[in-house]
């Protein structure tokens, strides 16, 4: 589905981690219409069976009260103990957990990585990955827990065992579960254990709950105590919907969508990826390929048009229309997830009749073909000045 998105992980952490990382010893990790290809099903369980490891889960602590994060801070080193004190203070805020996150690579596939006390961290993420004993056992004892979208799109198996390390060194982890986390930069979790052991940072980065606090306001105070080199975002914006009367006309409307020649544009460069294969973290030729919203990151930018990386970002780039009033050069959205329920995981361009350009999953190429309506969540009429801001 996605690569980590041009937000926290790579600006602030990628560069600097990743480059450091690759010079250790014990660096990061290395490593026509046709018919649709709705999302395959999967099992309710998510958690990886032990049989085939010698690892043996650890007890961690029972789900407590759960917090959503609404923002998260990091910087390339450990986050200074003042700064993240402050931000513990600051009227609102009812929980703040401590990771390491670094942007790395998981079976040859760039990922966001986060290091976690299982037993407090879970409480930070969605309902039905936050319930799950085995899976924090698993994750405990040594697994990497990675997204429902790494797993069913990018191919990386359940149970499998990954490369990880950097050009000098190599190890293995197993894949312990399938599980979102509800941070669209971060596909792979580990235990802040493991993640010494692969040389991550140590507590760079902090996830800050204040559920009944406006999060602009949130954002603004946080960014005000924070030193040089330390960036805030939002975790998992919500999507815009229009207000009555809102923008519903066709292109153009008021200046406020794409024009039809910009419309036009986006749909050429969107065809002329039809037939390339779909490759995790693919945005050009350069990676062999495109993934979901990768290919709408190339095809939109060839019309001038800035997006943002990852599907749960694109889907905030306009207004949300019906399907019945979709009109070429629209965004379809899917929130196909299971383990985080509503969470934008899909994304495919509308080009009318009923069809769509997509890159639908690991195996597949880029192709055209029916709107299927299994977990569709609506149809996105861009606005380039709203694409602009939210990548940032």
């Amino acid at each position: 589905m996605r690569k980590p998105n041009r937000r926290v992980l790579p600006t602030i952490i990628g560069v600097s981690v990743v480059t450091t990382l690759a010079v250790n010893t014990a660096v990061l990790v290395a490593g026509g219409g046709r018919t649709p290809h709705a999302p395959r099903p999967m099992s309710g369980r998510f958690v990886a069976a032990s049989s085939d490891s010698a690892l043996t889960p650890q007890p961690v602590a029972p789900l407590g009260r759960r917090l959503e994060p609404q923002v998260m801070v990091a910087g390339a080193g450990t986050l200074p103990a003042d700064v993240v004190a402050k931000v513990r203070a600051m009227k609102g805020v009812q929980g703040v957990e401590t990771v390491d996150a670094v942007q790395a690579m998981l079976g040859g596939k760039r990922v966001g990585l986060m290091g976690v006390n299982a037993s407090t961290f879970r409480g930070y993420t969605p309902e039905p990955t936050a319930k799950s004993d085995a899976l924090w056992r698993n994750v405990a004892a040594g697994d990497v827990a990675i997204s429902f979208t790494l797993g069913s799109d990018g191919g990386v198996a359940l149970g499998s065992r990954v490369p990880v390390g950097g050009r000098d060194h190599t190890s293995e982890l197993r894949v312990g579960a399938y599980a979102t986390m509800g941070i669209g930069d971060v596909d792979a979790v580990v235990s802040h254990e493991t993640a010494r052991s692969l040389g991550l940072p140590s507590g760079n980065a902090i996830l800050v709950s204040a559920p009944k606090t406006d999060t602009a306001k949130l954002l603004k105070a946080i960014r005000k105590v924070l030193p040089k080199g330390l960036r805030a975002v939002e975790v998992d914006p919500k999507i815009d919907y229009p207000a009555p009367g809102g923008v519903s006309g066709g292109a153009g409307a008021s200046g406020k969508v794409m024009t039809a020649a910009q419309v036009r544009t986006v749909i050429r460069a969107a065809a002329s990826r039809i037939g390339w294969p779909y490759v995790w973290g693919g945005e050009s030729e350069a990676e062999g390929g495109y993934d979901c919203s990768g290919l709408l990151l190339y095809a939109f930018n060839k019309a001038g048009i800035r997006m943002p990386r990852v599907a749960a970002d694109q889907a905030r780039t306009g207004y949300v229309v019906p399907f019945s009033k979709a009109q070429p050069g629209d965004l379809l959205i899917w929130a196909n997830d299971p383990t985080a329920p509503g969470y934008i995981s899909h994304i495919a361009l509308y080009i009318g009749g009923g069809k769509m350009i997509v890159a639908p999953h690991t195996g597949t190429d880029v192709q055209i073909q029916n709107v299927y309506f299994r977990n569709f969540k609506g149809a996105i009429r861009v606005s380039p000045q709203m694409a602009a801001r939210a990548a940032g």
